[in-house]
Formats: structure tokens, C-alpha cells, sequence
């Protein structure tokens, strides 16, 4: 039998937060070189500052391990034994994917992104597929933009949205151009922004922020005591 954790590990970690993000009681701060970096001088030429939109779903990955596809919740466990409708809707998904995903990913690296099928402290109108891919991943090491960037333009995987791409830029200033791109159109606004900071080509670092007046799990049933709110369900709408 094959083992609830495919990895041995977690899909995926956290992600510091930038100063004056809305932060959870488990968050941690990036430390202050690494805001500087993002949003006020690089330390070289070198220095790449990424910036894309932050989508608020269900962290999720798709793993190939020994030439078979898993479908993996946060925390690693295979998405199908999840006691949630969202996660046993991704499983599904992936099943459905099975042979596109051989194709896309190399033994050993799996895609992480965010499930949008349920509205979570946000509701967004989903021109693409449910599956939103942000990053490209071998263990605990993470693949360069340029080689997400590229397999997901070859294989036509949605990604977020990049609003900024080269030197450093203020929080402010990336989340007024994300106003102007629109991306997935939230209906509750933009969540917030993530910072990706690359050097030669590699992955460096990563950093966000989140919009301080942003709920988290508004719309979850287990918080507003309501039905569940769909942006996706395959039997209502099907975006891919």
C-alpha cells in the first residue's frame, strides 16, 4: 500500500510576511535585509524581484513519485483521505489529469499552487482552471521562476498573475498596479501580493503581504455557519 505521505514531508511551508501584513497567531515576519530587498534597494545588480498576485484557496500539490501522480493536501497526506469536499474535488481533478501530468512533471518534482474550487475568505471569478500553479518543487527546493514560468506555458497551467518583474517595489505601489491588472476579479478586492526573489536565475527567497482588513475563512461553513460558496464545481461550471 502506497504511504498517506508520498514525500515523507510537507507539500508545502509558510512564507514570511512583510511589515504591516495581516498576519495569523503561526505566522513569522521575513526579517528586515529581506524586506529592504524587496522593497527598497537590491543588493546587487543580481538581485530579481519578482511580484505576483496572492490568491487565497487551498494550498494543494501535484507529485509525481516512482512514475505515479498523487494529489497532496498542505501538510503532505494524499488529498483523497481529506474530510473536505474541496480536497476530494482535487483529487478527482488530478485523477482526471493523470496522463497530462506524466507528461508535465519529472520523477521527483511535483507543482504547488492554490485550489480555488472553494471561496475562502474571498470569492473570484475563474477564467482558467480551479488549479492556480506558483511554484515548481524537487523536495524542499524550489525550481526557478523561469522554469515554472515555462512549463506552465508549455503544458497551458494557470498561474497568478505577475504584476511586476525586475527591481524593488514598494507594497504600496505593487498593489495599485494590481488593482489595474484584475487577474481572477476577486469580488471581496486583492488579497495581497507575493515577493520572489531570485539571484543568476535560482531562487532565493520569498515574502508577502496580506491585506490587513482581509478575513480569513469568511465564507468556510465551519466560520460563517452557512453552506459552503463555490468560485468552481465540476458539475456547475467548468472553467478549464
Amino acid at each position: 500500500m502506497k504511504p498517506l505521505k508520498p514525500l515523507n514531508r510537507k507539500n508545502y511551508g509558510s512564507i514570511g510576511h512583510l511589515p504591516s501584513s495581516r498576519m495569523g497567531p503561526s505566522d513569522h515576519h521575513v526579517h528586515e535585509g529581506q524586506q529592504r530587498i524587496c522593497t527598497v534597494k537590491a543588493r546587487d545588480k543580481h538581485d530579481v524581484i519578482i511580484v505576483t498576485e496572492k490568491l487565497d484557496g487551498s494550498n494543494v500539490g501535484i507529485a509525481r513519485v516512482d512514475d505515479t501522480i498523487y494529489a497532496l493536501g498542505r501538510a503532505g497526506y494524499l488529498a483523497q483521505t481529506s474530510k473536505f469536499e474541496q480536497h476530494q474535488l482535487f483529487a478527482d481533478w488530478v485523477r482526471g489529469y493523470e496522463r497530462k501530468f506524466m507528461q508535465v512533471l519529472d520523477n521527483g518534482e511535483r507543482l504547488v499552487g492554490e485550489w480555488m474550487a472553494q471561496a475562502h475568505g474571498t470569492k473570484y471569478s475563474l477564467p482558467f482552471s480551479p488549479f492556480i500553479a506558483f511554484d515548481l518543487m524537487v523536495e524542499d527546493k524550489r525550481k526557478s521562476f523561469g522554469d515554472l514560468y515555462g512549463l506552465c506555458g508549455t503544458y497551458d497551467i494557470a498561474m497568478p498573475e505577475i504584476i511586476h518583474i525586475g527591481g524593488p517595489i514598494t507594497v504600496e505601489e505593487a498593489m495599485k498596479k494590481q488593482n489595474n491588472i484584475h487577474g481572477y476579479d476577486p469580488d471581496d478586492g486583492p488579497e495581497g501580493v507575493v515577493y520572489r526573489v531570485e539571484r543568476k536565475g535560482e531562487f532565493d527567497f520569498m515574502a508577502k503581504f496580506v491585506r490587513p482588513d482581509k478575513v480569513d475563512g469568511k465564507y468556510l461553513p465551519e466560520v460563517s455557519g452557512k453552506e459552503p460558496i463555490w468560485n468552481w464545481r465540476p458539475h456547475v461550471k467548468n472553467n478549464d
